[in-house]
């Protein structure tokens, strides 16, 4: 009997292995489907929560650091372009005016951003199903150009009246504008920079992580500096050129000072266009699909790099898989 068992066990363990082998191949394929559009999806420890948010930071706040230094006379240019009334004239000098205090601002701003995108984004891909990836990006983006309007909109106030010289240092226009406008100087164009900068920072991110992802389900690995930048820099120029007619808005809202010239969202746009005619909305438009092309470019590539090298330096125990 004993050989008759035997025999038996073998004829069922080889019966039932192909099936085991399926199911084993069937489960690995489901994974790595699932890898490419919830690539960040994997379930965190509280601790890993917060090793995300503090990566975030540092990673945004340097590739912001960065971008501003080397792009900030085209983007001076850009807001005198935008700023002009009619043919009024575009003074090339003091390119760099402002740019200290505007620093002091961007890199708080740009790490509060990421901070918040980086764990946010997380949680969303855990939360939607896997075709709904874009709306984790977009929503994600959203929800951290939010957060970061609270710096990035004083900033951006200062930075613009001393980029077209109403103001000759950061602590001035400060002091002046809360002492002539108050509080709310400072916040001057808030809605339209909401108008602006949430689908900018929606629509920026998730073209970015969507290329990226159907990049790296096609080449089968991993994505390396040159390519991310090169994401970044289509991204972040069709996503300027698209909001130019809200940034020009966002613009003139923000440097009118006292003089109240606008009313208003709906009232800018009309003046502009009875006044300028509608073409007067895209002025700017190429000094700032270069600036946030380049930009995008720097600024994704410092991103990754950064996340990568902080990566790199975890315990073993909280590391990761790679992520996009």
């Amino acid at each position: 009997m004993a050989p008759l068992t035997l025999s038996v066990d073998v004829k069922s363990s080889s019966a039932t292995s192909p099936d085991v082998s399926n199911r084993k191949m069937q489960s690995s394929q489901l994974k790595t489907r699932k890898g490419f559009a919830s690539v960040n999806a994997q379930q965190e420890k509280p601790f890993d929560f917060f090793r995300t948010l503090f990566e975030g930071f540092i990673a945004g706040g340097t590739a912001g650091v960065v971008v501003e230094t080397a792009l900030y006379p085209i983007d001076t240019i850009k807001t005198r372009l935008q700023a002009a009334r009619g043919g009024g004239k575009i003074v090339l000098k003091g390119l760099y005016s402002g740019l200290a205090g505007n620093i002091a601002g961007v890199l708080p701003a740009s790490a509060l951003f990421v901070g918040v995108y980086e764990p946010t984004k997380q949680k969303l891909l855990k939360t939607f199903p896997d075709h709904l990836s874009a709306v984790a990006h977009l929503t994600a983006g959203a929800i951290g150009g939010l957060a970061a309007s609270l710096i990035r909109v004083p900033t951006e106030v200062v930075k613009q009246r001393m980029q077209t010289g109403q103001f000759t240092s950061a602590p001035d226009a400060v002091r002046l504008i809360a002492s002539k406008e108050g509080f709310r100087g400072l916040y001057a164009g808030y809605r339209s920079f909401l108008l602006r900068d949430l689908p900018f920072d929606a629509i920026q991110f998730c073209i970015y992580e969507q290329l990226c992802l159907g990049y790296k389900k096609a080449a089968g690995r991993q994505l390396n500096d040159p390519e991310n930048a090169l994401i970044g820099a289509f991204a972040g120029a069709l996503t300027g050129a698209v909001t130019t007619p809200l940034d020009v808005i966002k613009t003139r809202l923000m440097v009118q000072g006292s003089a109240k010239q606008y009313q208003g969202i709906f009232d800018c746009v009309e003046t502009i266009v009875r006044e300028e005619g509608a073409p007067a909305l895209l002025k700017g438009i190429g000094p700032r699909v270069l600036w946030i092309g380049i930009g995008g470019s720097i600024f994704f590539g410092v991103l990754e790099s950064t996340k990568r090298t902080l990566a790199q330096r975890r315990p073993k125990t909280v590391q990761e898989p790679k992520e996009e």
